[in-house]
C-alpha cells in the first residue's frame, strides 16, 4: 500500500503549482488549519473547506460495549467527536 504524503510534500507540491515560496504555502496550511479549530469550537461547531468537505463536531451517546478480551460488558461514556464529511464532489472524484 502507497503512503500517504506528508506535509512537506504537501507543501512543495502547492507551492510549485501556485508560484509561491514554501514558507508562504507553509502558512496557509497553518492558518487554515487554525481558523478550522476556531470555527469547529465556535457556536456552529462546523467548518466547510470548499470542495473538500465539512469539519463537524457531534455528539456520541453513551452506550453499552464488550471489552474484547474478556467478553464483560462495559459502560463507554458520552462524548464529543469529530468528523470530516466529505463534499459529494469530492466522493465523486475519489471514488470514480
Amino acid at each position: 500500500m502507497a503512503k500517504p504524503l506528508s506535509k512537506t510534500k504537501v507543501v512543495s507540491h502547492m507551492a510549485e503549482k501556485v508560484g509561491t515560496p514554501k514558507k508562504t504555502a507553509a502558512l496557509f496550511f497553518d492558518e487554515l488549519f487554525k481558523l478550522a479549530v476556531k470555527e469547529a469550537k465556535g457556536a456552529a461547531g462546523k467548518f466547510v473547506i470548499p470542495g473538500i468537505g465539512r469539519v463537524v463536531k457531534a455528539h456520541r451517546k453513551a452506550r453499552m460495549g464488550r471489552n474484547p478480551q474478556t467478553g464483560e460488558q462495559i459502560k463507554i461514556k458520552a462524548k464529543t467527536v469529530v468528523r470530516l464529511r466529505p463534499s459529494k464532489a469530492f466522493k465523486d472524484a475519489v471514488l470514480k
